[in-house]
């Protein structure tokens, strides 16, 4: 927490906050600014990583500093996991909600907000739209994305940015008269 914002709270203020922490959390209801604020920051995200995925080569990006231990542990915790288009079954139900617990917990305190909420791109072709994206924690996106890419499931998306590209400069190049 930042020091200014503990200041100034002061000694009651932190003692209260201290006492809020300790109730139970059925106590608590959602606050939507709040809400607001993670859906905002997982847009962005999202937006950030399909302009970067579809920008350059995708085959050799690295995600995070453990992509190699992701992608091991990823392909050695669900041999069949198919990534080019997503189950959502496979990640929400209650059988893949115990499997991806355990797979996701190895990776705490190892990648930074590995259990932070993450829009995913279900099926691997196509950019995020509301039919198109599932909430995850961000270590499924990383597992999901990390085997994507190494795989070249994402390399579409890069070559239908170059080949408009082109198309762009083809249309704006001024056209000659013989």
């Amino acid at each position: 927490m930042d020091s200014e914002v503990l200041k100034s709270l002061g000694v009651e203020g932190m003692s209260a906050a201290a006492h809020a922490l300790t109730r139970p959390a059925e106590e608590y209801g959602n606050d939507e600014n709040l809400e607001l604020q993670w859906a905002i920051k997982a847009y962005h995200h999202a937006e950030t990583y399909f302009n970067l995925v579809s920008s350059v080569d995708n085959r050799g990006l690295k995600l995070t500093q453990q992509d190699d231990e992701i992608y091991q542990s990823f392909k050695q915790s669900f041999p069949n996991f198919r990534v080019d288009i997503v189950d959502p079954e496979e990640l929400k139900s209650e059988a893949s909600k115990s499997k991806w617990r355990t797979f996701c917990n190895k990776f705490e305190g190892a990648v930074e907000d590995f259990n932070f909420g993450t829009l995913l791109r279900l099926d691997c072709r196509e950019d995020y739209s509301e039919k198109n994206s599932i909430f995850v924690t961000r270590i499924q996106f990383f597992a999901v994305e990390i085997t994507r890419n190494r795989e070249g499931l994402n390399l579409g998306l890069w070559t239908k940015k170059q080949e408009k590209r082109k198309d762009d400069a083809t249309a704006a190049k001024p056209q000659t008269s013989s």
